[in-house]
């Protein structure tokens, strides 16, 4: 592992976060008293930042170092407040376009996403503080430096945040084998936000109830679906096709 993706020991650490830069995960040895990291725990939450607790012997394969019960990996992506985004995009008179990622953990499923939706215009792509792939040099490489350029948010909770973008005026569309309708029987020229499931399981239960649209992606009876980041490129090309 790199020393520049990683910090470890608690001072570095705090400091990292005092200084706001951009943390993929820290992971804390749970040998360590949570009120030895009281500070690193609160700025870690307030930034979103996802917090790791693992075995002490987890941590001695990353750095043999004196790390104090605390390593910390560099994310080279820079993460946004989608809030920001949005309110850009209607300022400028763009039609918000947004890809959210729901628990997707291949790195080059998350890096081929990214290129996609940095190429069919997205302002944004939306990832989970957990259960997602990290987002360090081996997903920045897959994406052919589209994460660099594509602003990242990573939220807490997408059930909460896929409610706040409904307020936004945001259409929430899913791709869904028993969906109603075919991605190109529905209107893709409104402010959207696409949800691309897991790669397993598919889309969150709770996230398809509040879906808008949950539409079918055309397939030959011989297969029974399509790699997540094949099927975000489809779905994408359809908005680009209709909003041109």
């Amino acid at each position: 592992m790199p020393q520049k993706e990683m910090i470890f020991g608690i001072h570095p650490v705090e400091e990292a976060l005092d200084a706001a830069q951009s943390l993929d995960k820290i992971f804390i040895s749970r040998k360590i008293s949570k009120q030895q990291l009281s500070k690193i725990l609160s700025s870690a939450n307030q930034q979103q930042v996802p917090v790791q607790f693992v075995p002490e012997e987890k941590l001695q394969q990353y750095t043999r170092s004196n790390h104090q019960g605390v390593v910390a990996f560099l994310s080279p992506v820079e993460f946004y407040k989608i809030e920001d985004i949005i309110a850009q995009a209607y300022e400028k008179g763009e039609t918000p376009l947004l890809v959210i990622c729901d628990r997707i953990t291949d790195v080059r499923n998350i890096g081929a996403i990214a290129r996609t939706a940095f190429g069919a215009g997205a302002q944004a792509m939306i990832v989970p503080q957990s259960d997602s792939a990290a987002l360090r040099a081996d997903a920045v490489k897959t994406s052919a430096g589209a994460l660099m350029k594509l602003p990242v948010c990573r939220v807490k909770d997408l059930v909460k945040q896929v409610k706040e973008l409904k307020l936004h005026g945001l259409q929430i569309v899913v791709a869904d084998s028993k969906g109603e309708n075919m991605i190109y029987e529905i209107d893709l020229k409104v402010p959207l936000a696409i949800i691309v499931g897991n790669e397993e399981f598919g889309t969150d239960a709770k996230l398809l109830r509040l879906a808008d649209h949950i539409v079918r992606i055309p397939i030959s009876k011989r297969l029974d679906s399509y790699n997540v980041s094949v099927a975000a490129g489809m779905v994408l090309y359809e908005v680009i096709r209709q909003r041109s």
